[in-house]
């Protein structure tokens, strides 16, 4: 199966949610939540993808050229690239029901897992949503980093016990989940978290805890005065809070505020091997990827996962290799132009 044919088979069995745009950067589908695109306006999404396009990159070719090693070490596990997949869920109530939720959480895992790296999984109202991926991460020996939403501490807390029962190597809150309106439609009980109820669940979580969600300077010594072992910036790819700035925009503050002392990953409007360049250049230890892994999934199955990661981690291979960085510390921000 090549890439080509992985996309022509998500846009027709992705149709109509997702269109499958050539260019994914949530024009044709503002406004549409349930589906693929972002809140009201759509302007957060718009702007993820607009302000990394806008960065450019110093090329320079005059060196010894050793090779280009992409690989990063994090949770005492190697990887083929510091690029992971982004957790997602609910595809039946956001997209089609050509993949279910058994048949989404399969192919991410074991997709992801194909190219050397590993999938961040997913959380909803119904257990299923998180008792499948749980299932999966387990099976491939704990690699996977489970995201629990905002519940009620209870909630919270039977679900991380859950999650470390199919021993991952981390668990995450995607705390900025609290904006998504289905959860209190369909039952659920989620919102903001204090930080002494984080640190709570940091503590309980007895393995590396990660907050996705944080926007800001302040949120992100708000979680790292939690416990947390890291942050995922991201804005949940502008489905839950319109004119949000673009990650990419707010990724190097802070980093600059909190340096090494936390782990930065990043997430929102990241394509291509060359965005994951552009975000490690800002500052980010690992970035994730979300809607083009649902179409590489509707497309191709794990195998179509398999696909599209490989293709980015070979794109950013490639980068290195014109803007002289043999590894992935190689990559500050002195080769990029904003």
């Amino acid at each position: 199966m090549t890439y080509q044919e992985v996309l022509e088979n998500a846009r027709k069995n992705l149709a109509p949610r997702c269109r499958v745009c050539r260019e994914c950067d949530g024009r044709a589908c503002r406004g549409e939540v349930p589906g693929a695109g972002g809140k009201g306006t759509g302007s957060a999404f718009v702007r993820n993808v607009e302000k990394l396009r806008e960065i450019t990159l110093n090329m320079d070719v005059i060196y010894d050229n050793k090779g280009q090693d992409s690989t990063v070490t994090l949770w005492g596990r190697t990887f083929a690239a510091p690029v992971f997949g982004a957790p997602i869920g609910g595809m039946e109530h956001n997209y089609t029901p050509a993949l279910d939720e058994a048949g989404w959480t399969k192919a991410v895992v074991d997709g992801c897992a194909g190219a050397g790296v590993l999938a961040f999984t997913g959380d909803g109202v119904k257990d299923p949503l998180m008792d499948l991926p749980l299932q999966w991460i387990k099976e491939r020996g704990g690699l996977g980093v489970p995201t629990i939403k905002p519940w009620r501490m209870e909630k919270v807390l039977e679900k991380l016990e859950k999650a470390k029962a199919s021993c991952p190597v981390a668990v995450a809150m995607d705390v900025d989940s609290a904006g998504l309106p289905f959860l209190s439609g369909q039952g659920g009980d989620a919102g903001p978290k204090s930080v002494e109820a984080l640190k709570k669940i940091a503590t309980a979580a007895g393995l590396p805890f990660l907050v996705k969600g944080v926007m800001t300077v302040e949120g992100a010594e708000k979680a790292r005065q939690a416990g947390a072992w890291g942050i995922v910036v991201s804005n949940h790819g502008g489905r839950v809070m319109d004119f949000a700035p673009a990650t990419c925009e707010v990724l190097p503050e802070i980093k600059a505020a909190v340096g090494d002392t936390i782990k930065v990953f990043v997430d929102g409007g990241v394509r291509t091997g060359v965005d994951v360049f552009k975000m490690l250049a800002l500052g980010a230890d690992g970035v994730l990827i979300g809607r083009p892994l649902v179409t590489a999934a509707y497309g191709g199955g794990a195998e179509g996962v398999r696909i599209y990661m490989e293709k980015v981690i070979g794109e950013l291979r490639d980068t290195m290799k014109m803007t002289g960085c043999a590894t992935i510390a190689d990559i500050t921000g002195d080769k990029i132009r904003r």
